[in-house]
Order: C-alpha cells, then structure tokens, then sequence
C-alpha cells in the first residue's frame, strides 16, 4: 500500500456528525488552541479549529462531551481552510472506553433519526 493509499485508507471509515469543544496541543507546543469537533470516528475526527496546521503534524487532542474528555496523539492527515481532519495514535484504554461510548449514542441517535 503507497503512502497516498494509507492516507485514504485513513480517512475512511463510520464517521458520525459530533460537537463537542476540544483542545489542540501541537508537538512541542506549551499552549492549547481551542477547537470544535464536527465529525467522530474509532480512527479519527474532524476539528474546526482556527490553529495553523500542516499535514503529518502531530498533535495531542483533548475532546470535552457530556462530562467526560478524551485524551489521544494524533496526526494532521489533511488540512481545509474550516479545519483539520486528524489520525488517532495511541488510544489509553480508557479513553478508548470514552470514545466508543460516545460513538454508540451517536450510532443510535443516526438510527432514531432515520426512523419514520
């Protein structure tokens, strides 16, 4: 698989329109730039963000929803002038729990709202 392939491979996948307020950190970065997720998967997210990122560029993000945060690394994959679309790294487990939790309700909302 070509790198261009991985990236695409990277941005596929179930994802789920989200809001939630997140944080960015970029590497060797001390201070945060805040930002919106608008879109959520197991693999990564969506953030609008106002930061200037470049693509590969790793970050630490912070996503806060319903009184619970999640904590991961990620990479910049692309970049579009509303935002970032980023790659999880390494997930802890138990913000892997807080991730999956999340991405359930948002299944089952999208399932109540195709119902006639």
């Amino acid at each position: 698989m070509t790198q261009e392939q991985h990236g695409f491979e990277d941005r596929r996948g179930l994802r789920f329109p989200f809001k939630a307020d997140a944080e960015l950190v970029p590497e060797s970065a001390s201070k945060s730039v805040p930002a919106r997720v608008t879109e959520l998967s197991f693999r990564g997210c969506f953030l609008e963000s106002s930061a200037e990122l470049k693509e590969q560029q790793r970050v630490l993000v912070k996503i806060f929803h319903s009184d619970e945060y999640f904590e991961a690394s990620a990479k910049v994959i692309y970049v579009k002038p509303a935002g970032v679309g980023l790659v999880f790294g390494d997930i802890q487990p138990h913000f892997r729990s807080v991730l999956q939790a999340w991405l359930l309700s948002a299944l089952d909302n999208q399932a109540k709202s195709k119902r006639p």
